[in-house]
């Protein structure tokens, strides 16, 4: 599955319309940001992760967005499940956000 850019105008429409959802929140001027998005991809783009729909979110544009995860700082990932916040961690390393992803089977 594809990355899906994502922002305060349809968040939460992507929140209801998929049970299952992590979100990396990113800057322009983050540089780990950048380096993640392929590990990110990646990520998506694996087997196990079919019914996982994967949003970025422009932390800068997306106050409300930001809000529902508490980001602090960047690059940021949390998960929903039915539209919920679960969980979510501040970290560079793809095995972090692979066991953030395990929270929601």
């Amino acid at each position: 599955m594809a990355v899906t850019k994502a922002t305060d105008a349809d968040f939460q429409q992507l929140l209801q319309q998929h049970d299952k959802v992590v979100v990396k929140y990113y800057a322009d001027w983050c540089g780990n940001c950048r380096l993640f998005s392929p590990k990110f991809k990646r990520l998506s783009d694996a087997e196990g992760n079919a019914d996982v729909a994967f949003l970025d979110v422009n932390a800068e544009v997306s106050p409300e967005a930001r809000k529902a995860a508490n980001v602090t700082n960047l690059p940021f990932f949390a998960v929903f499940k039915n539209g919920e916040f679960v969980d979510s961690v501040a970290a560079s390393k793809e095995e972090a956000v692979a066991s953030l992803i395990d929270k929601i089977r």
